[in-house]
Formats: structure tokens, C-alpha cells, sequence
């Protein structure tokens, strides 16, 4: 019986949560173009199993002395990147039971944050072997977040030229889900850019 155990490939695992991650965000931006219960449950589906890799990072995290890089960035890095399905699976939830219908922010917004996701995507598989191009992806995801910011803006300044107060006030927990997506986003280029320093 061996007393060591096998090399864990941290990057790898994160890449995969990361496609998973970018698969859920797909997923709500085809959802927003055409709501369907069908594709409800694929973010929920995505959603659960984005999650179930995050569980397998922990749990290997908690059974390895040596990482190859701060542990601490790593499970940091992990929740952030699970925070942005969290909100597109909350997104889509809300809006069922919330009745609200899409309009063009929403798609606007959602469309923006597939791009930024993509990035935080090829960020992350860049980050082991080229650490200078996964911060460059991280830099434009950063970007990309503070257009969904604007458009953020200009959703709930067209919502509160309205007159139907509960609409509003349900539509705007919406758009706050979506600007959510885009912070953690934002984070998780801060953690990167921060690991990438840490490597140097």
C-alpha cells in the first residue's frame, strides 16, 4: 500500500468548474431569449453540478498539505467563480416566481456577462502555464463588468420612469441578481491578478 497520494491538478479542477460555470451562464442568456421550463432546469442542472465540482476541490484541498499555490487563494477563487452560477440559477428562479418577462436590459446585461465569463474562463486554464496572458483575460473581464454596470444603470433609470410600483420593485431584484454576477466576476479577476503577483 502506497503512503503517498497521487499529484492533485488544482488548475485543472478549477478550469472545470470555470466551463461548467460558462455553460450555466449560456445557458441563462438562452433563457432570456426564449424562457422556457426546458432551459430553467438546464441553469438549475448546471447550477448543481458546478457545485459538485467546487465539493470535489474542497474536499481535496482538505486532504492536501501541499498546493500549488495559497490554499486560501484557491478556495477563495472557487467561491467567487461558484457565486456567478449561483446568480444566474437565482436569476431564472426569481423570475419564474416572480412572473417577470425579459426585456432587452436583461438580455443586454446577460450577453455581457457571458463575454466576461468567457474570459474568467480562459483566465483560469491560462493561469498555470502562462500567468501574464490569464491576468490580461482577468483585465478584460474587469472591463466587461463595468459595462454590465452601465447597463445596470440605465435598466433601472428606464424601470423608475414607470408607474407600476410592485413591477418595479420586482424587476429591479432581477437586474440586481445580473449586477451581482458581474461583481463576483470582477472579484474573481481581482483574485487572479493577485495569485498571478504571487507567482511572480
Amino acid at each position: 500500500m502506497s503512503f503517498f497520494r497521487k499529484k492533485i491538478d488544482f488548475f485543472s479542477i478549477l478550469s472545470e468548474q470555470t466551463a461548467k460555470t460558462m455553460e450555466g451562464i449560456q445557458a441563462l442568456e438562452e433563457y432570456m431569449k426564449t424562457p422556457s421550463e426546458v432551459l430553467l432546469k438546464k441553469v438549475f442542472d448546471l447550477e448543481r453540478e458546478a457545485d459538485g465540482i467546487r465539493r470535489t476541490l474542497i474536499d481535496e484541498l482538505n486532504k492536501t498539505f501541499a498546493t500549488p499555490i495559497d490554499r486560501e487563494d484557491l478556495f477563495e477563487l472557487s467561491r467567487e467563480i461558484d457565486d456567478i452560477i449561483d446568480y444566474a440559477k437565482s436569476t431564472v428562479d426569481e423570475m419564474q416566481l416572480l412572473e417577470i418577462k425579459t426585456n432587452e436590459h436583461l438580455v443586454k446585461m446577460v450577453g455581457l456577462l457571458v463575454k466576461a465569463t468567457l474570459e474568467i474562463k480562459d483566465a483560469v486554464g491560462r493561469l498555470k502555464e502562462n500567468p501574464k496572458i490569464a491576468s490580461e483575460h482577468a483585465l478584460r473581464a474587469k472591463k466587461l463588468e463595468n459595462e454590465i454596470e452601465l447597463v445596470y444603470r440605465d435598466a433601472l433609470k428606464d424601470l423608475f420612469s414607470g408607474t407600476d410600483v410592485i413591477s418595479m420593485l420586482k424587476t429591479r431584484e432581477i437586474y440586481r441578481h445580473l449586477s451581482n454576477a458581474g461583481d463576483r466576476v470582477d472579484q474573481v479577476a481581482n483574485v487572479i491578478s493577485s495569485i498571478v503577483v504571487k507567482m511572480n
